[in-house]
């Protein structure tokens, strides 16, 4: 049984969902509009103020269609509401991150900087305080392409294990290794 496909999900006022024959569904609100092409065996039934996906029958493919599109729904409902952030610092020294409108300027370190172009429905912003890290915040309504394009930021300078330089997501927790230690 899945527990997270029987959820039901809450339409916000200002969002439109229209689903049509060939299992299209579409969602417009103040942010954008995005579409997701649903698998015929899933079921959407549209409300006055959500939405419930049902599944034609409890076998295991189905059962996990039916939670993948829920999620996929209701991340698509959240996005043109209110939007997804992503921040990632820049930890190491000379790590510099800029941005000339929706080109991303990288020095992590190499011999040349890196230029990033990031699609239009992103937006990014570099910053940096005196005497810290500099920070990359990138905000859009799709959450795929969000996560996406974060993971390809990041993967230009993973962080490595030892002293934790690299590209990391602000707040998470690297897990550092031990240095060589010297025999006695």
């Amino acid at each position: 049984m899945s527990r997270i496909g029987n959820l039901p999900i809450t339409i916000p006022e200002k969002v439109e969902l229209n689903v049509d024959n060939n299992n299209l569904v579409t969602v417009k609100g103040p942010l954008g509009e995005l579409s997701q092409e649903v698998n015929p065996s899933i079921i959407i039934e549209t409300g006055e103020n959500e939405i419930q996906v049902k599944r034609n029958s409890d076998s295991k493919e189905h059962i996990s269609l039916h939670g993948l599109y829920r999620s996929l729904i209701a991340n698509m409902v959240e996005g043109v509401s209110n939007g997804y952030t992503i921040q990632q610092e820049l930890v190491g020294v000379g790590y510099k991150a800029s941005n000339n409108g929706q080109l991303l300027e990288l020095a992590l370190g190499y011999s040349h900087t890196i230029l990033f172009q990031i699609p239009d429905e992103i937006s990014v912003e570099c910053k940096a305080e005196r005497r810290s890290n500099f920070i990359i915040t990138l905000k859009s309504y799709d959450k795929q392409l969000l996560g996406q394009v974060a993971a390809k930021i990041r993967s230009f300078r993973p962080p490595e294990p030892y002293k934790g330089k690299g590209i990391k997501f602000v707040g998470e927790e690297l897990r550092k290794k031990a240095g060589k230690s010297a025999k006695i």
